[in-house]
């Protein structure tokens, strides 16, 4: 086994969305960096790059523009210049519209592998970058002075040093496991099923999220080579109606989705490939410990009902990058507590805001007793009459609440 002598400062383990977002943002800091990484960003295997769909609020936006990445997006980006929301079988209804606030859109919805795309092709040239894939992290020491990773990959087994361990490794993190730190799991009871749905109404830029009985259902513009009006479904339903879903053949599910949904998209014409996905709540006891820190999912994976998972682990990255920026222009320790501990503390509001705001969506509308129905589309509805009400929730993805970092106000490090 091998051991490099001169540690780096930073290893991140996970090159996802957040774990490449976060290698970027250090680019030119003048940190060494690793990126640790299972599959390689183009492998079909890789499960950060398929073809989901990603929204990205104007705060993400304006990070990928002061990482020089947002040209390079904007082609394959759909706005969201609407924002329509229903209660399936009921009276409730909101809408929000980004000229009622001067923005140009209220979000952007972007492939996943157009995001993994152009931030690989900007890492590859960043120098003090440097990449173990396709390789996995078996063991993990968190040590007082520095950290110790041992790895496998196709050259066998080695060992790495840093100074700082980054957790971008997903729900079932390893780094969270290694640094001793709890988490919680609660199970929705829903299946989300992703698929892309074209119909014979052109896109308008509004985004639709309807709530069914079974859970919500996300309907998102999305730029697309292939000829007609094309969109992402996302469907939250129970797991035995999901696999019934699934069963189905095409035709027989644009029927079902046209039944639920209605008529404000057009008809229903032709469906590409379903993939699904168990959904749940995800949360870490703690965002940092000895040596480690956590971000994205591995801190809190939440369920997709706003949409905005990858949007606050990506505010995670940038005051993370902005922290480790100043730690490394004063010749400070990368790991030190302090600083982990100036994080955490950064952090808090917003993820704590984050995931009640999503979680309480998904029980507030999941409650099928009829007073709560009648509750929840008289709040609709008002809500749809206050103009203060809307702006507040159109920043919502620019953050809950707490300190903004730089590179969400699209400022340098």
């Amino acid at each position: 086994m091998t051991t490099v002598s001169a540690p780096f400062d930073v290893a991140i383990v996970g090159g996802g969305m957040v774990g490449a977002s976060l290698a970027l943002a250090l680019r030119d800091t003048g940190l060494s960096i690793l990126v640790i990484e299972a599959f390689a960003p183009e492998s079909s295997a890789q499960p950060s790059f398929d073809e989901r769909t990603t929204a990205l609020g104007n705060g993400s936006r304006r990070v990928f523009e002061a990482l020089g990445l947002w040209q390079r997006l904007a082609p394959e980006a759909s706005q969201i210049r609407r924002i329509h929301v229903s209660d399936a079988g009921r009276f409730g209804f909101a809408r929000l519209d980004a000229a009622d606030f001067d923005q140009a859109a209220l979000g952007y919805v972007v492939p996943n592998r157009v995001i993994g795309r152009e931030l690989w092709a900007a890492l590859r040239q960043a120098e003090r970058v440097q990449f173990r894939m396709p390789a996995r992290v078996t063991r993990i020491e968190l040590g007082e002075a520095c950290a110790r990773l041992q790895l496998v990959d196709g050259q066998g087994e080695s060992a790495v040093t840093a100074r700082l361990v980054v957790a971008a490794d997903g729900a079932q993190s390893l780094v969270r496991q290694a640094a001793g730190i709890e988490a919680s799991r609660e199970d929705y009871g829903q299946t989300a099923i992703v698929a892309s749905l074209r119909t014979d109404r052109a896109d308008d830029g509004t985004a639709y999220e309807r709530f069914t009985e079974a859970g919500p259902m996300a309907l998102l513009p999305i730029v697309t080579p292939a000829a007609g009006h094309w969109r992402t479904l996302v469907w939250a339903a129970k797991p035995a109606d999901a696999e019934a879903l699934l069963a189905l053949d095409d035709a027989a599910f644009l029927s079902r989705w046209q039944q639920a949904f209605g008529w404000r998209a057009g008809k229903a014409l032709q469906l590409g490939h379903r993939v699904a996905y168990p959904l749940s709540l995800v949360r870490a006891g703690a965002g940092v410990a000895r040596r480690a820190v956590l971000l994205g999912n591995a801190s809190q994976a939440l369920h997709p009902v706003a949409g905005q998972g990858f949007n606050l682990g990506l505010r995670d990255a940038a005051e993370l990058a902005e922290l480790l920026a100043g730690a490394a222009a004063a010749q400070r320790d990368v790991g030190a507590a302090d600083l982990l501990a100036t994080f955490a503390a950064h952090r808090d509001v917003d993820r704590d805001g984050m995931v009640r705001f999503t979680d309480g969506l998904v029980r507030v509308f999941s409650d099928a007793r009829p007073g709560v129905a009648r509750l929840r589309d008289l709040g609709l509805l008002l809500f749809d009459m206050l103009p203060p009400a809307k702006r507040a929730l159109s920043r919502v993805s620019s953050g809950f609440g707490g300190r903004s970092p730089r590179l969400t106000r699209g400022l340098p490090l």
